[in-house]
């Protein structure tokens, strides 16, 4: 893929109606963009249905929820979870009798990672048995789904899968250094992916977040032959990143965060969806914006971009209901600080001989550099230090915002969708916020 396939008309048709499913494949954890799907299929009088990833007891075995678990995380879906652990990845996995990879890497030191060498031959095997006890439950679900979806509904699976580092103590160590590291504790990216550590890594982010999308279609095929028999429509969707375009100079640009790791994972999930696509599957992975949740927090100065979103609802015909959104944020900034000077903040992070290489397309994802990571950090503290309350930002309030705007954005998307692979930049980010609130 060369250039981005952007999402550029507001989608208008709904294919979902109430008696339709939609199955959550991923649990819902607080803020992110899953909710914005969920809530939409709730307006649609859809039948909820998701599963869990289980949990793990106190000698890391994986278990179904508890009563108490279920029914809270029944209440926050709004529907019925399939009570079957689906924890993805192989961190913890292993022939009986035998180390998994966490415990392996408990061998590695501050001092010798770079060169500290893991025995790949029984990483496989431990990779083949997270596979295995993945696929084995994921057919247990499917079964029960089966029986949950009456003749002539639509289904929408949502893909939510994501993450796969490992709980290491020596690789907490390194990732503040290599994403929040500035100075004499800048650590680049590459060194962290040259190692067998990184390695280990990348193998686990492919297994979470892009290979559980094909294990979705596969195990999903007899119901989609059943629905499809039936005259009824199955669609899939996944979550993305490959950057996004935002106003930079007021001309929308690709632009993209700074070293991201997941980003090998992400194309392999793009290619999985063009094969979907290529068989007569509507399967589309939506690259969305930036935002900050739970997870994206490690990466300091993922959040920069979400700031020049208020100048897109200005510029995508954005009313009082847009303006309102400025005062709001004004309103969380310090006593003589304005949006204004936030905004020109980071356009000036944008637009600095730093990062304009970074805006590298066919390059992406880029490892990181000490000049980069010194701008791009002591940029994101900079626009925290114009906040009144560090707990109360402005990137927090436009970050739902952009969740908003993605559900109807994906979810109407997916009743036609235009292809494998699309991104939702700020322009049609701003343009459906603007309609939903005109």
């Amino acid at each position: 893929m060369n250039t981005p396939i952007s999402l550029r008309d507001l989608p208008q048709h709904n294919l979902f109606r109430p008696g339709d499913v939609f199955v959550l494949f991923g649990e819902l954890f607080g803020r992110g963009y899953a909710n914005g799907l969920v809530n939409e299929a709730r307006k649609a009088g859809m039948t909820i249905v998701g599963i869990t990833v289980g949990r793990r007891d106190e000698a890391h075995a994986l278990r179904p929820l508890n009563d108490e678990e279920l029914a809270q995380a029944e209440s926050a879906l709004g529907g019925t979870i399939i009570n079957v652990p689906l924890m993805a990845g192989f961190d913890l996995d292993a022939p009986a009798g035998t180390p998994n990879p966490t415990e392996m890497l408990g061998k590695l030191t501050l001092k010798t990672w770079t060169e500290d060498t893991l025995d790949w031959a029984h990483i496989e095997q431990c990779r083949s048995v997270g596979v295995k006890r993945f696929t084995d439950s994921l057919a247990q679900v499917m079964a029960r789904l089966d029986g949950m979806i009456p003749a002539g509904a639509n289904v929408f699976f949502a893909h939510t899968m994501a993450g796969g580092i490992p709980k290491a103590k020596v690789f907490l160590a390194i990732a503040n250094r290599v994403y929040k590291g500035r100075g004499e504790r800048f650590m680049s990216s590459q060194t962290l992916l040259d190692s067998d550590l990184g390695k280990l890594i990348l193998k686990n982010f492919d297994e979470v977040s892009a290979n559980t999308f094909q294990h979705l279609i596969d195990a999903s095929a007899a119901i989609r032959a059943r629905v499809q028999a039936a005259g009824g429509e199955v669609r899939y969707s996944a979550y993305g990143y490959h950057g996004t375009e935002i106003l930079i100079g007021g001309q929308y640009t690709w632009q993209t965060y700074t070293n991201y790791t997941q980003g090998l994972a992400k194309m392999r999930l793009e290619r999985i969806a063009q094969a979907a696509w290529a068989k007569g599957i509507k399967a589309t992975v939506y690259n969305c914006p930036e935002i900050r949740t739970n997870s994206s927090d490690i990466f300091a100065g993922v959040e920069l971009p979400l700031v020049g979103l208020l100048s897109a609802l200005k510029k995508e015909n954005g009313g009082a209901w847009a303006q309102a959104q400025w005062q709001a944020c004004g309103a969380l900034l310090a006593d003589g600080i304005t949006v204004d000077a936030m905004l020109a903040k980071v356009e000036a992070f944008h637009t600095s001989d730093v990062m304009r290489p970074f805006r590298n397309f066919a390059a992406w994802p880029m490892p990181n550099s000490a000049d980069q990571a010194d701008l791009t950090i002591g940029t994101s503290d900079e626009v925290q230090k114009m906040h009144k309350d560090p707990k109360a930002l402005v990137t927090d309030l436009l970050s739902a915002l952009v969740i908003e705007a993605t559900g109807p954005l994906m979810f109407l998307e997916s009743s036609a969708p235009s292809g494998p692979v699309l991104w939702l930049n700020h322009d049609i980010i701003a343009r459906q916020l603007n309609q939903l609130h005109a």
